[in-house]
């Protein structure tokens, strides 16, 4: 599972099972778990991961690199709702297993360091984050290439750390370099490109340059809404990144619109 850093979203960097069989029980729960995930199911989403590690470890031995693809995933479910205390040593387990299993420089090793530092530049420990972010962004390059989609997502993740610092020209080119390898790569109606349009948006927003931001958010808007579902809550955090615009350049009524609707969708996800 991945995540991506963002300064309004949040989407996150699954592992996948390389050396599972298909028809395994645990992998298919690992699955399912996922599909949890990416429908916003989150505590349906936990329960299905933690049967899936339970039976993996049991039959592959708590350090094969596909239980470590499922910690991961349970820490990304855990980091969605809130509970770093919970996804913080899952995701530590899990990259000591890669690391120990697959070599320093694989790229799954990138995805534990990325999902890592993301956490860390949340908790305000960029020190921690920085390093963490910069090895994950080599370890892409040399393993998939300048222009694969998970350089925009490692791109990206260095951007929103610099940008939460305030180091907006630092964070500026590589959120748009990453938004041009998604659009190139992935098509422009991709849910990732919603996810670099908002990082960038919400950088303009926090700048003040609300004429940029503005139709950047609206965009986002409507490939989440097309992408995933008007109910989604990706489609809740771009409303509720949009009310704070709104609140900001003085459209009460936008924003009260944007918040009554992104409190329905984060009902109905509980």
């Amino acid at each position: 599972m991945k995540k991506i850093a963002c300064l309004c979203l949040a989407c996150f960097m699954f592992g996948a099972n390389v050396q599972a069989e298909v028809g395994n029980e645990w992998n298919l729960l690992g699955d399912r778990a996922t599909w949890l995930y990416q429908q916003g199911q989150y505590n349906e989403a936990v329960t299905m991961a933690r049967k899936a590690i339970s039976m993996a470890e049991k039959e592959l031995g708590p350090e094969h690199p596909d239980v470590a693809n499922l910690l991961n995933n349970l820490a990304v479910i855990h980091d969605s709702q809130g509970r770093a205390d919970l996804a913080l040593p899952l995701y530590k387990h899990a990259l000591t297993i890669r690391e120990n299993a697959m070599g320093p420089e694989h790229i799954s090793v990138a995805d534990s360091l990325s999902n890592l530092a993301i956490l860390y530049s949340i908790q305000g420990q960029f020190t921690l984050a920085e390093p963490m972010l910069k090895r994950a962004l080599a370890i892409n390059e040399m393993a998939l290439g300048a222009d694969h989609p998970d350089m925009a997502n490692a791109l990206n993740n260095l951007a929103t750390m610099y940008a939460m610092q305030g180091q907006y020209p630092t964070a500026e080119p590589l959120y748009k370099h990453a938004l041009e390898i998604r659009e190139k790569a992935l098509g422009p109606e991709h849910p990732d490109v919603a996810i670099s349009l908002a990082n960038l948006a919400g950088l303009y927003d926090m700048q003040e340059k609300y004429t940029l931001a503005e139709p950047m958010y609206q965009r986002a808007l409507a490939i989440n809404e097309n992408g995933l579902g008007a109910n989604h809550p990706n489609v809740a955090t771009v409303l509720e990144a949009m009310a704070q615009l709104y609140s900001k350049n003085g459209n009460k009524a936008q924003q009260d619109a944007c918040m009554k609707r992104a409190a329905k969708i984060r009902a109905m996800a509980q």
